[in-house]
């Protein structure tokens, strides 16, 4: 077999090896955020006990949120060190932070045992998860779209995305078999554990595989790599652009967030569905929201990144009140899928190319910090609040369906932030051409 021969499936497997390594470290992210917000009502008892359910509800999901508020500092500090020292380095540090937040959370004393301390190392062990995060997304997105081929930056970037949702079908799959194989008390008294310490034995394999990352072409070839304090001083002089990737970010983060996070405490303590619904709901979604990640990706690539997020935008803003309401009216286990089907297809397409937009719109040099300030901004104020909001708004107004609202309200920061990004499909092509 001659060189020129072997050279592409040589250089395809190479590719989906480095889209393998640097997605990895998503799983660890995704596959801990999920499990928090699916067993919130046990961590809820173990480490906030209060009067009612719905407050303890509350004191799980704010710290939950509260770790998310990390997200823009690891984001600007994080985020500078990757633009100064590389890309590789940056995603083994990110990944070692994460790591030690979650074996805190998953070994961390119940309230019951050790008293107040409880919450704070957990308030802790989130806050590191929320610092590693602030950076995750934004650098495995650029070191994805900085290996891409021409004309498939979204199809590439979407990966990132699309590796979420393997941590999130891999933690259903755990949940729903520990539902069927777990008596219910001993799951709510030390069986929620058992998810979490699964997470900590992959670790090291994680590590090993990101240890394996090759730097970006794309970076070694930068004649200068700014120093941190170059890094801040663009940042903030970039500050409306972020503050734009933030809102066109906004509506991937909360969808997100409502159709896997929520979605198992809605399906049980709001419709009353059984927990092993729930979760074969939100492992249906994990295998949708795969799919049209790189659908999404691929769509942008061929007619744009504007009529893609507009169209998604506009659909969700018109939709997802009304079909919450017909949802909560008679909840069934069909219906509830059929929303969540719904809502899996707009935040896929819309993430897969939201991902490939940021990328484009943020300046070259400091592009992992403006991308994450902007991915860090929407994730923390919007998207990881999404629980709580959607629990006080239920709890408030009385309205089940009042979510809807949550995910409108995204839904138009979306369509405001693309039509002044892009006001024109000359400008649209414009920013693709000069990112690539």
């Amino acid at each position: 077999m001659t060189p020129s021969s072997s050279s592409p499936p040589a250089e395809i497997k190479s590719r989906i090896g480095a889209i393998l390594r640097s997605t990895s470290g998503n799983f660890l992210e995704q596959f801990d955020f999920f499990l928090f917000g699916f067993y919130a009502r046990y961590i809820a008892a173990a480490f906030f006990p209060a009067q009612d359910e719905t407050a303890a509800l509350l004191n799980t999901f704010g710290v939950f949120w509260l770790g998310a508020l990390m997200r823009p500092v690891g984001a600007i500090v994080l985020g500078a060190y990757i633009d100064q020292i590389g890309r590789r380095k940056g995603l083994i540090v990110t990944l070692t932070i994460m790591a030690i937040g979650t074996v805190t959370i998953a070994f961390c004393p119940t309230y019951a045992t050790i008293g107040i301390a409880a919450p704070v190392i957990v308030l802790l062990g989130r806050l590191l998860q929320g610092f590693s995060a602030g950076v995750e997304l934004g650098g495995v997105s650029v070191y994805l779209a900085e290996i891409s081929t021409p004309g498939n930056r979204g199809f590439y970037t979407s990966f990132q995305s699309s590796s979420q949702q393997v941590a999130i079908f891999v933690a259903s799959i755990i949940g729903f078999a520990l539902s069927e194989m777990v008596p219910a008390e001993t799951v709510a008294a030390w069986g929620w554990r058992i998810p979490f310490f699964i997470g900590c034995l992959i670790i090291p394999f994680i590590f090993l595989l990101r240890r394996t990352l090759e730097e970006t072409p794309e970076f070694l070839a930068m004649k200068k790599h700014p120093t941190q304090r170059e890094v801040f001083a663009s940042a903030a002089a970039n500050w409306q652009i972020i503050v734009l990737g933030m809102m066109i970010a906004v509506l991937t983060t909360t969808t997100f967030y409502f159709v896997t996070v929520y979605t198992p405490t809605f399906g049980r303590t709001v419709l009353k569905l059984s927990s092993a619904d729930a979760l074969l709901v939100t492992i249906l979604v994990a295998v949708t929201n795969f799919i049209w990640n790189p659908v999404g990706g691929a769509l942008s690539d061929r007619i744009g990144r504007r009529p893609v997020l507009l169209a998604i935008a506009v659909l969700s803003l018109l939709t997802a009140y009304p079909a919450l309401h017909w949802l909560v009216e008679a909840p069934t286990f069909g219906k509830m899928l059929a929303v969540e089907m719904m809502l899996s297809f707009y935040f896929g397409i819309y993430s897969g190319t939201m991902l490939g937009a940021l990328v484009e719109i943020v300046p070259k040099h400091v592009r992992t910090t403006c991308f994450s300030m902007a991915f860090a901004l929407a994730a923390g104020l919007f998207g990881t609040f999404t629980p709580f909001a959607s629990t006080w708004l239920i709890d408030h107004t009385g309205d089940k369906a009042s979510p809807g609202y949550w995910l409108m309200c995204a839904a138009v920061l979306g369509i405001v932030a693309a039509l002044i990004v892009y006001r024109s499909g000359e400008e649209a092509a414009k920013a693709q051409a000069l990112a690539a």
